[in-house]
Formats: C-alpha cells, sequence, structure tokens
C-alpha cells in the first residue's frame, strides 16, 4: 500500500510540474504559433500548387509542372514536385520575414515611447510637514 501511495505522490509531484511547465506564456504562445502555422502551410502549399506553379507552367509551355520528372531505369526523379516544394517554402519563408519586419517596427514604436511617469501625489502628513518647515523658516 505504502508503494502504490509512493507512487501516486511521485505521479501527482509530476503532474503539478507539468501544469506549471504548460501554464507559463511561452509554451501556450508556441503552441498557439504552431498551430497557426500548419494553418498557414496548407493555405501557402494550395497557394503554389493550385496558383503560382500553374502560371510558371503556364508561361514555359508545360501546363502540368507537377508532373515533370526523369527516368532513369526503373527509377523516377520527380524534380517538378521538387520545386513546388521549393517555391512552396520560399514563399513561407518571405511572409515569416514579413511578420517578423512587422513585429519589430510594432517593438520599436513600444521602445521609443517615454515612459509616462505618475504625478506625485503628496500625503497629508507631507503637506503638514511642509506647512510647519515654512512657518519655522519664516521665524
Amino acid at each position: 500500500m505504502a508503494l502504490l501511495k509512493d507512487g501516486l505522490g511521485a505521479a501527482g509531484k509530476e503532474l503539478g510540474a507539468f501544469k506549471k511547465f504548460i501554464s507559463r506564456g511561452n509554451v501556450v504562445d508556441m503552441a498557439v504559433g504552431v498551430i497557426i502555422g500548419g494553418a498557414f502551410g496548407k493555405i501557402v502549399t494550395s497557394l503554389v500548387n493550385d496558383i503560382v506553379m500553374p502560371l510558371i507552367g503556364l508561361a514555359l509551355g508545360k501546363l502540368d509542372f507537377a508532373g515533370l520528372s526523369v527516368k532513369i531505369g526503373e527509377t523516377e526523379i520527380k524534380y517538378g514536385s521538387f520545386i513546388q516544394s521549393v517555391v512552396d517554402f520560399i514563399i513561407v519563408a518571405f511572409c515569416i520575414f514579413v511578420v517578423i519586419r512587422i513585429f519589430e517596427k510594432f517593438k520599436k514604436k513600444e521602445e521609443a515611447k517615454p515612459e509616462e511617469t505618475p504625478a506625485i501625489v503628496k500625503s497629508d502628513e507631507a503637506i503638514l510637514l511642509e506647512e510647519i518647515r515654512d512657518i519655522l523658516k519664516n521665524k
């Protein structure tokens, strides 16, 4: 029974540590970023496969760019699919670059703002002490 209790205590301790870890802002932000990044990746892949590559294929006179391949013996090298992946990567990298640049501009604007210092409110005691000081100076 003691072994079971020790095991549950250790599991509870680990669960608490996991709870503390997961509730930190950075982990949640990272998870949201991964989910949004995955969805964004699908959009970019569709953009490349369905719009950009057909236009490039049309300009080059070959409509099905993904079907480009070279057959060497029994092996088929699909270089058209590879080129689509490269274009996909370049678009994603460019979008990330733009987002980071925008974020940096906002960050610089926030850093450039002077900090507003709150007005100092004197307590009643401080006002009374100043009055006493002034009276004593005048005597």
